[in-house]
């Protein structure tokens, strides 16, 4: 669970992009001003996610060096989840841009996918650690949950 879709970062992607569709919504920023926020924020974080990754990666090892390149390559393994987990909401948002859905319904659609992909985070989470059913239930709710408080509080704003 150190790269990709089940990661820390995707969850983190997921609820910083909730946090930028929830704030722009209250300005009355349509979906493609939205879009490109959220891909200019998540831009400079994954960027600044890798420089911080490969400064700490260049100082893990206690007896060896770790070479500059293989740091970041580690960063940049490690830090995708950013960017896999702002995909989903992204996407929607085109679909709003494009004038597929609705411009006000693309981010109340890219909001409850981001709590749907946060629960099955949560899920494949404790899946991977073979947990029973119940307690990756528990991991899937709890994990939603921060999704669920980003849709609270569009509704507080509204």
């Amino acid at each position: 669970m150190d790269a990709g879709f089940v990661s820390e970062e995707a969850i983190y992607a997921l609820i910083l992009v909730a946090g930028i569709i929830v704030t722009a919504g209250r300005h009355g920023e349509s979906s493609w001003a939205v879009f490109w926020t959220v891909a200019g924020t998540v831009v400079v974080f994954f960027a600044a996610h890798i420089y911080a990754g490969t400064l700490a990666h260049l100082n893990v090892g206690r007896h060896d060096r770790v070479e500059l390149n293989t740091a970041f390559r580690a960063s940049v393994r490690r830090s995708s989840g950013l960017v896999i987990g702002a995909a989903i909401p992204a996407a929607i948002l085109l679909l709003g841009a494009t004038r597929v859905i609705d411009d006000q319904n693309a981010m109340w659609f890219a909001l409850w996918a981001e709590v749907a992909a946060l629960a099955v985070l949560g899920y494949l989470a404790f899946a991977k650690r073979r947990a029973p059913v119940p307690v990756r239930i528990l991991g899937a709710v709890t994990t939603a949950l921060f999704g669920l408080a980003m849709i609270g509080l569009k509704v507080i704003i509204h």
